[in-house]
């Protein structure tokens, strides 16, 4: 059994606890939050032993693994400590504020052999597999353009805030919304090396933005575009999509389906014909054991126990992938810091995390 400690009873630690209190190789020993009424609830319904000490925690609870679901600020410090305690981490996205963070956690998880993984939970969704097995099969052959996008309703006026909400604590729609296409590009694509005319535009709020325009750019000429709002009221939750443009077809995928044209020019792949073919999520997606907001956020869960208890080798979701999602991110930020000195636009590959805010505080 692996013993497990949640960290963060927010809606996504909450989920957590629960998905990990059923499964059958997973053991949850503690959980962790400054709330101490959702501590005492779950002490007694539940017998798990609270803390609103991390540090104590990590020394006291005997823990083969940790889940931190906290405000994405304080991802660094709590990642970096319990991987210095020799445990396997999952972590909630964004994985830091900092690619630069992001790489080094990378870096000391790998070297010290601990299984690591960060909830992008959309590569858990069949839909999105099946475009990437399609993809990696060149099913519609060389790439030339892809559309991600990304909508819901958020933050819809200007009063109010949460930590979401806040650059310094969350990141904004960057890190928030934006980072789930780009962790979807990135797991297509890998990293691309320059990004181009971006805009991140405030809506509501005032320390952050709430929309994200963008083109990035990889060295093989594909291209694509990026477009963000999380302040569109139109759609009643996030709404996530990927259309794949090819020589031979198109693909293009969302929570519900993946719907592929394949042109007469095509090699076909098993049971795929020329013309539409549709393939929906349920259809591919494995059933779970436990549901919770969707198959997905179990899927990924139990593959991180799984690996944890040496049943899994593959990598589905680690830190490595998610660092180079936080310098696509960043990649953004510099382009849109130079496009606001009114300089011309040069590839570039990494911006300083101190961007991030001097660009909102102008």
């Amino acid at each position: 059994m692996i013993k497990v400690a949640v960290v963060g009873l927010g809606k996504m630690g909450l989920s957590h606890q629960s998905i990990v209190k059923t499964h059958p190789d997973a053991d949850l020993v503690a959980v962790c939050d400054s709330t101490s009424y959702l501590l005492d609830v779950l002490g007694k319904y539940t017998g798990v032993a609270g803390y609103s000490d991390y540090q104590k925690m990590l020394d006291e609870a005997k823990l083969d693994a940790v889940i931190i679901a906290t405000p994405s600020k304080y991802h660094t410090p709590m990642v970096r400590a319990a991987l210095e305690k020799g445990l396997h981490v999952f972590c909630e996205k964004p994985f830091t504020l900092d690619w630069q963070e992001s790489e080094e956690l990378a870096r000391i998880a790998t070297e010290k052999g601990l299984v690591n993984q960060v909830g992008y939970h959309y590569r858990s969704v069949g839909s999105f597999g099946e475009m990437k097995r399609l993809i990696d099969i060149g099913a519609i052959g060389r790439i030339t353009h892809v559309m991600a996008e990304a909508y819901g309703p958020v933050v819809l006026k200007p009063k109010g805030s949460t930590w979401r909400t806040q650059r310094s604590e969350g990141g904004g729609c960057l890190y928030d919304y934006a980072a789930h296409p780009i962790n979807l590009l990135n797991w297509l694509f890998g990293l691309p090396f320059s990004a181009g005319g971006t805009k991140l535009g405030k809506i509501y709020s005032a320390d952050t933005e709430d929309e994200v325009y963008s083109t990035f750019y990889w060295n093989n000429g594909m291209s694509a575009q990026l477009s963000v709002n999380w302040s569109d009221e139109s759609y009643r939750k996030m709404s996530t999509k990927i259309t794949v443009w090819g020589i031979n077809g198109r693909i293009a995928a969302d929570r519900q389906e993946c719907q592929v044209y394949l042109r007469d020019t095509a090699t076909l792949p098993e049971s795929y014909d020329a013309g539409w073919n549709i393939r929906y999520t349920t259809d591919l997606t494995k059933p779970v054991w436990f549901y919770v907001r969707g198959e997905e956020y179990s899927s990924q869960i139990a593959h991180f126990i799984e690996h944890c208890a040496g049943k899994r080798s593959e990598v589905l979701s680690d830190f490595a992938s998610a660092a180079m999602t936080d310098r696509s991110i960043a990649l953004l930020v510099s382009d849109a810091e130079t496009h606001m000195r009114g300089e011309a636009t040069q590839p570039v590959v990494a911006a300083p995390k101190r961007r991030l805010a001097a660009l909102f505080r102008r």
